[in-house]
């Protein structure tokens, strides 16, 4: 069964960083695109980045210049580096696995990010 294993979320104070991992089992890693969402409270959830299988990034406008989202096909993991971290951050964070314009597609069961003071 294809398993997208979250961690590294936290409580963290504003400004701090963390690293969240998602590690991939059961799939041919190098051919799906792997993305990462985010949920907050009474919030619908949304895209924070994605990563192609050639490399290619993309980000929602509030986390450009401080996210970076990277991918080891290696070790079948990616990886979000999150920096300069705000409270409107807060949220459970799920990583994605799609392909064919998502006719496949997994979720991970997330993993919870707090900023506060």
């Amino acid at each position: 069964q294809v398993q997208l294993v979250e961690s590294g979320g936290g409580l963290v104070q504003p400004g701090g960083s963390l690293r969240l991992s998602c590690a991939a089992s059961k799939i041919i890693f190098r051919l799906y695109n792997m993305g990462w969402y985010r949920q907050a409270p009474g919030k619908q959830r949304e895209l924070v980045a994605n990563i192609g299988t050639g490399g290619s990034t993309n980000y929602v406008d509030s986390v450009k210049g401080r996210f970076t989202i990277s991918r080891d096909n290696a070790r079948n993991t990616v990886y979000l580096q999150m920096n300069s971290l705000k409270p409107e951050d807060t949220a459970v964070y799920y990583c994605n696995a799609n392909r064919n314009n998502w006719s496949t597609n997994f979720w991970g069961q997330g993993t919870q990010v707090t900023v506060s003071s």
